[in-house]
């Protein structure tokens, strides 16, 4: 499902996903690389952290050595209200 804002996403529920990704260079696979990954997604299962990193197994020559991540939810749809006004100064 694709949704137009990340506040649409936020309100449904995402939290912001961020993995440091550790990968072994294809010709020197005694050298660790870094790589830094982040979007909105669904905790516990991760679907997009996944996908992302089916892509990586499936499309890219660095084998993955290892990977830590955070997530955190910014707003949940009991922190929105709507407000029926506002103030205009000056």
């Amino acid at each position: 499902m694709t949704y137009s804002s990340d506040l649409e996403r936020q309100l449904r529920g995402y939290g912001l996903t961020t993995a440091h990704i550790l990968y072994r260079i294809p010709d020197f696979e005694s050298v660790l690389q870094t790589y830094v990954w982040q979007e909105y997604d669904l905790a516990p299962d991760f679907p997009e952290m996944r996908k992302f990193l089916d892509f990586w197994r499936q499309s890219l020559d660095g084998p993955l050595h290892s990977i830590r991540y955070s997530h955190k939810q910014l707003i949940g749809p009991n922190e929105w209200r709507q407000i029926n006004g506002e103030f205009n100064l000056h």
